[in-house]
């Protein structure tokens, strides 16, 4: 059995579960909070909504089993397309907020990265699994 569609499954609920976790720390003189991706998303950049949604679709049809058995390209381009653009947001994220100033350091967290590396190993997943698919008879 090929196991790339549980790889898909458990790096896009990854994925899923780093958007709540904190993201970004910031400190000023002393004093330090966190932002996660659901705060970011609520206060700053609007199609971050999109990144859980994604994933969401990635989990929905990895787990209808009809779909990647039968449909191999529907799950396929499914994981391609929404590994790459929660990959794309996150890191757009990273560019636009990950500035910081003299008096305010602000730091992306371990949790955001391997969100991030989870999003692509999304893509990737379901990039491998199209080419194993397309090659079995």
């Amino acid at each position: 059995m090929n196991s790339t569609p549980r790889i898909t499954l458990s790096a896009a609920a990854f994925t899923l579960i780093c958007f709540f976790l904190p993201w970004m720390q910031v400190s000023c003189m002393g004093m330090r909070d966190s932002v996660s991706g659901l705060d970011l998303a609520r206060s700053g950049d609007r199609t971050l909504w999109l990144l859980p949604v994604f994933m969401a679709v990635v989990l929905l049809t990895g787990v209808v089993r009809f779909i990647w058995e039968r449909l191999p390209f529907l799950f396929a381009l499914t994981s391609i397309v929404s590994g790459g653009l929660s990959a794309y947001l996150m890191y757009r994220e990273r560019l636009t907020s990950g500035q910081s100033s003299g008096l305010i350091a602000a730091q992306m967290t371990p949790w955001f990265w391997l969100g991030l590396v989870a999003a692509a190993a999304v893509a990737a997943a379901g990039l491998m699994f199209y080419v194993r698919r397309s090659r079995s008879p």
